[in-house]
């Protein structure tokens, strides 16, 4: 990675975007040398986003456990038999056709229960942004099948929240054990305070990871 700038001053902010993701980027990079070893091999991680909608929220209970590409084929199924993923479609669609979508028995009550708390104002999307993150959390993890990795997601990819570290997320943690060649027996304390040294831009330091990740999933850095 060349003509990178690690004299750029970083501002703390509460979010990421398109204006300052490469910057911080480049600024962990800087505090880092694995990190910085990632940006120099693979170049800057995508900036992965979701928008802020009840569709974002299925999609990300779709993935709880399963591959990515399972989720995404069954919210495609569903935006199929739907047309368009909303509150009201959901709850219209009954456990045979929620089979049909490959949605699991456990999750169409997840999805269900996110729908109904929806309509029944229990939860409004259009105000977490406004919140901090442990506000954000708290709300999210009071609905049924909606863990810390769930709210992690939706705080990183919706709402860009900058420091996150997805503790329940094996690609994350394996990509970090990798990285900083760690045993296998590593536990999950110990990993939180690894993380600590990124902070105020755990989230960003995640994607750098996802990114190491993917490119290259089971080669070791040397």
């Amino acid at each position: 990675m060349k003509n990178r700038n690690p004299t750029i001053p970083i501002v703390e902010t509460e979010t990421f975007s398109t204006d300052n993701f490469q910057k911080l980027c480049e600024y962990l990079a800087d505090q880092d040398k694995d990190l910085k070893w990632i940006l120099d091999t693979h170049g800057y991680p995508p900036m992965w986003t979701r928008e802020n909608t009840f569709e974002t929220v299925v999609h990300i209970i779709l993935e709880q456990q399963v591959s990515l590409a399972s989720a995404l084929a069954a919210l495609n199924k569903l935006k199929e038999k739907t047309n368009k993923i909303t509150t009201e479609a959901i709850l219209r669609l009954n456990d045979e056709e929620m089979r049909a979508c490959y949605v699991s028995r456990q999750k169409t009550i997840y999805i269900r229960g996110l729908a109904q708390a929806i309509v029944n104002s229990d939860i409004d999307l259009e105000s977490l942004p406004q919140m901090s993150d442990e506000e954000v959390r708290k709300i999210l993890v009071s609905l049924k099948g909606i863990g810390n990795w769930t709210a992690d997601v939706y705080l990183m990819f919706t709402l860009q929240r900058t420091d996150i570290f997805p503790i329940g997320d094996l690609a994350a943690v394996n990509a970090l054990k990798r990285l900083k060649q760690l045993s296998s027996s590593t536990t999950k304390e110990e990993i939180l305070e690894i993380s600590e040294q990124w902070k105020p831009f755990r989230s960003v330091a995640s994607m750098m990871l996802w990114h190491y990740y993917l490119s290259d999933p089971v080669k070791k850095k040397t």
